[in-house]
């Protein structure tokens, strides 16, 4: 008989806090794919990116882990951590690098499939740039709930609101997103 996910991460967390290296590695096991993917949505499928803001917000999940409370699942609280880690990255200036015209030449693949995945990958920008104009509330809300799959009884406890609160700043969102949407169509 397994236990419920809440008190199995309880017990991890306190033996994390032991200095259980297994505990650790347990919760980065469970943890690990649902924030990859989390993150790779919101990086538009930028696999490379994705990986290294995955490992970046570990990084900040075990610099933060003092102050958990507790009060949500911890993987709830660590895809509010990879969340807040993808806006740091956007909002950060990057630099950009000219290729050489060799490089450049040879990046060049000619795969006849690049233009589906052009098509496809304009859409998905689309939705993407939609969620990330949302006031911040609502894109919290969208991206837990839709991107990283958290059930709403836990943004509600993650965000100390109730239930139908989450479904209302859920609906809210979703309109202004088919709003959005049409009008850039």
């Amino acid at each position: 008989m397994t236990m419920p996910a809440k008190v199995e991460e309880r017990e991890l967390l306190l033996a994390l806090a032991r200095g259980d290296r297994g505990a650790a590695e347990a919760l980065v096991d469970r943890t690990y794919p649902r924030t990859f993917a989390l993150l790779c949505r919101l990086c538009g499928a930028d696999r490379d990116l994705a990986a290294d803001l995955t490992q970046e917000t570990y990084r900040r999940t075990w610099a933060a882990l003092p102050g958990f409370d507790g009060r949500s699942l911890f993987s709830t609280w660590l895809y509010r951590i990879a969340y807040n880690t993808f806006l740091n990255h956007v909002r950060r200036p990057h630099r950009l690098v000219p290729l050489e015209d060799e490089v450049a030449v040879a990046a060049r693949d000619g795969d006849p499939a690049a233009d589906d995945r052009l098509v496809a990958g304009e859409a998905d920008a689309r939705v993407q740039r939609a969620v990330l104009a949302l006031p911040e509330e609502l894109r919290a809300t969208v991206v837990a709930r839709f991107w990283a799959e958290v059930p709403v009884a836990e943004i509600a406890a993650a965000d100390g609101i109730s239930a139908v609160a989450v479904h209302a700043r859920l609906r809210k969102a979703l309109a202004r997103l088919a709003t959005a949407l049409e009008e850039g169509s």
